[in-house]
């Protein structure tokens, strides 16, 4: 007699991974270039270096007004081949002594990553204090990322929107305490609040959090 052919065990598919962890993984793929934009507030040394005209020799008291302005600004970080790595411009641009405080109206963040790949980062208002280990982006905040060889008008591969962005360089920290949204492809992601942890690569979100993310095939 012939023995009879073992069935072969059927392969288990593996379960599909909760939402929220496939939009975390997303991110934390695609947020250090955005995480490098606000980072660019380093470039804050051009301003604090710059001569100023008719600066003068005796020292006031401080007050809260700015001692100096810059409108229409466009300052430019150029890294050792050449290259421009990180360009900051705006309408107004003013520096509070007291607090030693940058203040930017219409700010607009361009950083470059040495793979070509580009950040964008947009809103109203910033603020960084005077190391640029803090900046805040305030009111329209508009964050993207771009492909490399891409033109400004592409699609982003990833958008964060929202009223408040903040910047922690010394700690590596992007974080929100308001609502965002954030997109990556077919994936949409509404939080309350969010915070990305540049060191250990964590993205975490406390309170309601609504997402959804779309097959190819429309399903």
């Amino acid at each position: 007699m012939t023995p009879a052919a073992l069935p072969v065990p059927t392969p288990r598919s593996k379960p599909p991974r909760p939402w929220l962890w496939r939009v975390q993984s997303l991110l934390s793929s695609y947020l250090p270039l955005l995480l490098m934009a606000f980072l660019a507030s380093g470039t804050w040394w051009l301003v604090k270096n710059t001569p100023l005209l008719d600066s003068p020799t005796e020292l006031a008291p401080p007050r809260h007004e700015p001692d100096y302005r810059m409108d229409n600004f466009e300052l430019q970080r150029i890294a050792a081949d050449g290259r421009l790595r990180v360009l900051i411009a705006g309408a107004e641009l003013r520096h509070y002594p007291d607090t030693d405080t940058v203040e930017i109206d219409n700010a607009r963040v361009r950083a470059i990553a040495p793979d070509g790949s580009l950040a964008i980062a947009e809103a109203k208002r910033a603020i960084s204090n005077g190391d640029g280990s803090d900046m805040q982006l305030l009111g329209g905040v508009h964050l993207r990322r771009l492909a490399a060889g891409v033109g400004e008008g592409a699609a982003a591969q990833l958008e964060v929107r929202g009223e408040f962005l903040q910047a922690l360089s010394n700690s590596e920290i992007l974080r929100s305490h308001l609502p965002v949204t954030i997109r990556q492809g077919a994936a949409t992601l509404n939080a309350q609040n969010f915070e990305y942890r540049h060191l250990t690569g964590q993205v975490s979100f406390t309170g309601r959090a609504q997402g959804q993310i779309t097959s190819r095939g429309g399903k």
